[in-house]
């Protein structure tokens, strides 16, 4: 099956065509970034705006890249949720009115669901259900046992902060520029990771939930200690990035000591972050289990992964275009 595969849950405009849930034909992506970073952040009515402005070329592009066309295509995959709901609407109106359009099948995709399927593509192997996700992104911190396509179960999720908040707002503490994610990792390389003993949250033995505002607080106060004065930014950024690096890596060993796996996938933005994929990738050869790691294009909000989802999940996500909204609390499962 070929699918059109449209993403604009957040400021990424993204279009793909991806044939049989695997083979990228193509992935096209534009970033907001230049206009975000004065703000820090991202601006909701700013990402909006450019998806409206983006979205069209994006899709065009991605059907000139893999040398089809709408007619070719056997069904649209949109992004209906979870995000920001602006941005949302933008990708769901523009698949539903290509779907009704070409009378093509419409897919609403989670988002989440996207990130775990990212696993799935330009991939000569696959990874075998059951099998645990480690999902780490700038809005979602979840362990996810996936049973089947359709069936998946969030096991364990952030209290508070997720684990890419936490990476941007301390790379914003330590004034790197936007988005703060990759130069606190770029920075951490220069450092040493044991330079400051950050905290890290470990409930009780058994537990799988995680917290990271605890140590975004633990980092900020330290900022503005005499301490910091002894200590290099880069040491400052690598000890922060072991700390959640460390927490992560030891709710899924209590994952994998709680039942049995055949796999494990980590996927989300954060999973392109070399220090974490290193760790996750040792831990599965520990346990003598495949760990799956998405391509570094395909760990950010793509279009190819929300077209995944849709081969993979089939009629769970089928649509009518016409009674489609762009829902972010669209189930998980």
């Amino acid at each position: 099956m070929l699918l059109l595969g449209i993403e604009t849950s957040c400021d990424d405009t993204a279009a793909a065509v991806v044939r049989d849930g695997r083979d990228v034909l193509s992935n096209v992506s534009t970033n907001q970034d230049e206009f975000h970073a004065k703000y820090g952040g991202i601006v909701p009515e700013i990402a909006s705006r450019r998806h409206a402005s983006l979205l069209s070329a994006a899709i065009d592009d991605a059907l000139v890249r893999a040398r089809t066309s709408l007619g070719a295509i056997d069904g649209i995959a949109v992004t209906a949720g979870p995000g920001l709901i602006g941005s949302l609407v933008v990708g769901v109106a523009t698949a539903k009115a290509l779907a009704f359009a070409t009378g093509k099948p419409l897919y609403a995709v989670n988002h989440l669901h996207g990130h775990i399927f990212a696993a799935f593509l330009d991939s000569d192997a696959t990874p075998p259900y059951p099998f645990l996700t480690l999902l780490v992104s700038g809005g979602h911190t979840q362990l996810v046992a996936a049973e089947s396509a359709r069936e998946m179960r969030v096991i364990a999720k952030t209290r508070d902060d997720a684990a890419g908040e936490a990476f941007d707002k301390t790379a914003r503490l330590l004034g790197l520029p936007f988005p703060g994610g990759p130069a606190l990792e770029v920075l951490a390389r220069a450092g040493n990771p044991k330079a400051v003993a950050f905290p890290r949250y470990r409930p009780e033995a058994g537990a799988l939930d995680l917290s990271f505002s605890g140590l975004k607080t633990s980092a900020r106060y330290f900022l503005a200690s005499d301490a910091a004065k002894l200590v290099s930014h880069a040491d400052i950024a690598a000890s922060f990035q072991a700390a959640i690096v460390d927490v992560l890596i030891d709710r899924v060993e209590r994952a994998l000591d709680a039942r049995e796996y055949r796999a494990i996938v980590l996927s989300g933005g954060v999973a392109a972050n070399a220090a974490l994929s290193s760790a996750f990738r040792r831990t599965g050869a520990k346990r003598n289990l495949p760990a799956f790691v998405p391509e570094r294009r395909f760990c950010t909000d793509n279009a190819a992964m929300i077209a995944a989802a849709a081969e993979r999940r089939g009629d769970a996500d089928l649509r009518d275009p016409l009674t489609l909204t762009a829902d972010p609390s669209l189930p998980f499962a």
